[in-house]
């Protein structure tokens, strides 16, 4: 009877023994070697507990080391070396096992365990909340950051406020006649004025509202006409409850 051993998918495997038996910083170390050459050199030992899964009987640190080198590896971590306890080498192995294999971790606590062996499982205890508690921390911080930038996104996507002499003095003669109608003028006079604003402009920019007052004329039969200021802040008020794409 020749022993090999077989890649057994870690998620399949399941151990008594207690996970905080073993220090975090050992099974971190374990798990980044085992990553390194993709295999652990001390092959666990498996009894068979159902059509595919199976239980530790010996190297549970193995184990829990692997089970972190696949949390932070799924690829390379997902499978691990193992000697299969069967019908045919039952004997042999469990023999093997209490000759050549001394349980880490796995003796059962006494009765009345020591302050130092408590301690010490409190402290793992606590260095394993705190390690997720700081995992939590930067899900939340990323999740925070993702609606900060969609945030950002909509708010780029609204509409900035121009002010009135920005629009006077920058916008095209059909976007400044379409304003002055939304805002109650007729159509008529609303194309007259943007035209009038257009030829005025190219000379020199409006400095104020006060001298697109002064300068913009339309003609109303034999007179010019300008935009007086009780339509000027007709237009102004109206604007400013119409939002604008």
């Amino acid at each position: 009877m020749k022993l090999s051993t077989s890649l057994v998918a870690v998620k399949k495997i399941t151990s008594t023994v207690p996970r905080s038996n073993f220090t975090d910083e050992e099974l971190e170390q374990a798990a980044q070697l085992i990553l390194q050459v993709e295999g652990v050199i001390n092959p666990i030992i498996l009894q068979r507990i159902g059509l595919d899964t199976y239980e530790v009987m010996a190297g549970d640190f193995e184990y829990y080391a692997a089970a972190r080198a696949r949390e932070i590896d799924p690829r390379k971590g997902e499978m691990i070396g193992a000697f299969l306890v069967e019908e045919e080498n039952e004997e042999v192995l469990k023999q093997q096992i209490a000759l050549l294999r001394k349980p880490q971790a796995t003796v059962a606590e006494p009765t009345n365990p020591s302050s130092s062996s408590l301690e010490s499982r409190l402290t793992n205890l606590e260095s394993r909340l705190e390690n997720r508690i700081n995992e939590l921390k930067n899900q939340q911080e990323t999740a925070k950051q993702k609606l900060d930038k969609e945030l950002q996104e909509l708010q780029n996507q609204i509409p900035q406020k121009q002010e009135p002499l920005d629009i006077f003095n920058n916008l095209s003669l059909p976007e400044l006649a379409f304003r002055l109608k939304a805002a109650g003028l007729d159509e008529n006079r609303a194309n007259k004025i943007a035209e009038s604003v257009e030829q005025e402009r190219n000379q020199n920019k409006f400095t104020s509202l006060i001298d697109i007052v002064a300068r913009v004329k339309i003609e109303r039969g034999k007179r010019m006409e300008g935009i007086s200021s009780d339509t000027m802040l007709k237009i102004i008020d109206n604007w400013s409850q119409i939002l604008f794409p």
